[in-house]
């Protein structure tokens, strides 16, 4: 898997990236969504996440979109502004093979990149063995909560698992004022 390229997604990905969400909808329970979104609310939530400056990320080989994965606001309010929410979604045919964990590196820089403090993973189905929970055990997330039968999906209850990793200097240093959350704070771009 050493050919696999992470780029940044483009509107071009939108048919591909559908579809990969799509199988996790319908077949999995990372995503306590019952019905996948079409192309066009795919689009929407691309477009908000680009135009907030957050990386949404593609991993390809020769050609083939594997995966993706991205970063976004965790909460709405202007105090939760260094922290983000990761995704990871790789297509069923690239599961095993190193995708997720190449995405989420890639992202964890560029997150970090961008001056953010913490990185949230919100596991849906977040069983100990679970795939996603070992993943990000693996790229130091540490627990930080569950909520116990927080989704009902195929037919069981199922737990929310936090994780989250702390990044440049997580809560111990005060806010860097170049960073994107505090330069789109004070442009007035994150209101109550």
């Amino acid at each position: 898997m050493s050919n696999i390229v992470i780029r940044p997604a483009t509107p071009a990905d939108l048919d591909i990236i559908t579809e990969i969400y799509a199988d996790a909808v319908v077949n999995g329970t990372a995503s306590y969504e019952l019905e996948p979104p079409g192309r066009a609310e795919m689009g929407a939530r691309f477009a908000t996440l680009a135009a907030g400056g957050f990386p949404y990320l593609a991993a390809e080989k020769d050609g083939a979109m594997l995966g993706y994965a991205y970063a976004g606001p965790f909460r709405p309010r202007p105090a939760y502004r260094f922290i983000v929410e990761d995704s990871v979604y790789v297509g069923p045919d690239a599961k095993g093979q190193g995708v997720g964990l190449k995405l989420m590196r890639s992202l964890i820089a560029a997150v970090e990149a961008a001056g953010f403090r913490q990185l949230v993973a919100v596991i849906g189905d977040g069983h100990a063995d679970s795939a996603s929970v070992r993943l990000h055990e693996k790229l130091g997330f540490r627990h930080s909560g569950r909520l116990e039968g927080s989704g009902y999906k195929h037919g069981r209850w199922l737990d929310t698992v936090f994780m989250q990793l702390s990044l440049n200097g997580g809560a111990s240093v005060p806010p860097d004022q170049a960073s994107l959350p505090e330069r789109k704070f004070r442009e007035g771009e994150l209101k109550n």
